[in-house]
């Protein structure tokens, strides 16, 4: 069983210790043992339809349009990835897409667009995607060349998009695209385009090592309503941007929720192997292994839970903040997955086995919404501009 204690700390109000108790036991009974023989799509599209009658995806949309509360809230974004996470990775996958592929639309989608597609994302009966990376254009957001042309009451869009979450599964996706008004990120504007849009297709399935549905998109001359755009002609980056802000901190907790895993099963594993006359847990080199371990994920649950609570409760601007949280948070748990994996030695490495399972899912958190590398470029260039 995972520490708790972190739940006591002044970051959480009775809400979100509510949220934790209760999705931790619903995911226990739901979503604890999935059949990862199965097709990926189904199951994900299953797990966000339990996700949806359950009552957790509330928590990705404001209560306006069938939400949990007035506007989202990151400490309850955070509580129930790392709580899911811990649980199961693609669970954690298909919450957070339904956040992060309709978050554009929470933040500057029309009325009419709110109405028409966050009750859907609410309930779990529209799967969501976030569409703005490309092939050349990843985390250099300015360098991207899918195009927006205005042809009367419509845009049309042409261009390819790649390592797209939820791709050839999604029914609609927030999608970005260079309209021109200014040169490098300033000429982006933002779309909602349904899956079954005309010029819209999947390109490629692409597999990874940790299973989630992922695809290329082509757009080719795909005609999308003028109504369909979020906020103002090229104000896409800024969108884009507010949307990761949001979102980034999260990512950060659902590293948490994989690195408390893996110390609960290196935990077990220390007290109960013996070796040589004594349990594993016996020896000084086990207790600075798991001093470590639970000294990072401490670490990295401050981080994360402080950019959470800044923005929750002062309404701060949290781009430093969540950056350094993800930053800490994923990197740590890749060294604290990594040393449960060297405590359990072969069965470590067996498919399936759950700290197996945990050094797969880990890796692309390091990457996707920023790598490492961007985030240390982030948290300089605002510290920089702070001083």
């Amino acid at each position: 069983m995972s520490d708790k204690s972190y739940l006591d700390w002044p970051f959480f109000d009775a809400p979100q210790r509510a949220l934790a108790a209760d999705l931790d036991a619903w995911a226990a009974a739901n979503v604890a043992h999935l059949d990862h023989g199965a097709d990926v799509d189904a199951l994900c599209r299953d797990l966000v339809a339990r996700l949806g009658r359950g009552g957790w995806l509330r928590h990705c949309v404001p209560a306006a349009h069938g939400g949990a509360a007035e506007r989202i809230d990151s400490r309850s974004l955070c509580i129930a990835r790392e709580t899911l996470a811990r649980h199961e990775g693609l669970a954690d996958f298909a919450f957070a897409m339904q956040g992060l592929g309709s978050g554009a639309i929470s933040i500057a989608g029309s009325e009419e667009l709110k109405r028409r597609y966050l009750p859907r994302v609410a309930r779990g009966e529209a799967i969501a995607a976030f569409a703005l990376s490309e092939p050349d254009a990843g985390s250099d957001v300015g360098a991207m060349t899918t195009s927006a042309r205005r042809e009367g009451e419509h845009y049309v869009l042409d261009g390819e998009k790649t390592w797209i979450s939820n791709g050839g599964i999604a029914d609609f996706y927030c999608v970005f695209a260079r309209t021109g008004e200014a040169a490098g990120s300033r000429g982006i504007s933002a779309f909602v385009v349904d899956a079954d849009a005309p010029g819209l297709e999947v390109a490629a399935r692409i597999e990874l090592i940790a299973p989630h549905p992922l695809a290329s998109l082509r757009f080719s001359g795909c005609r999308v309503s003028a109504a369909q755009r979020l906020g103002e002609s090229g104000q896409g980056f800024k969108v884009a941007m507010q949307t990761l802000d949001i979102f980034r901190a999260s990512v950060a907790a659902a590293a948490l929720g994989f690195a408390r895993r893996a110390l609960d099963e290196a935990l077990s594993r220390a007290k109960q192997r013996k070796m040589f006359g004594q349990t594993l847990a016996d020896f000084q080199l086990t207790q600075a292994a798991i001093a470590d371990m639970a000294t990072a994920i401490d670490s990295a649950a401050l981080l994360t839970y402080r950019a959470a609570w800044l923005r929750d409760m002062q309404g701060a601007r949290t781009t430093r903040e969540a950056a350094m949280a993800k930053m800490v948070a994923t990197e740590s748990a890749q060294q604290v997955i990594d040393r449960a994996v060297q405590m359990f030695g072969g069965l470590g490495v067996v498919r399936g086995h759950p700290v197996e399972k945990l050094y797969r899912e880990i890796r692309a958190l390091r990457i996707y919404e920023g790598a490492t590398e961007v985030q240390k470029l982030i948290i300089a260039r605002e510290t920089l501009k702070a001083t």
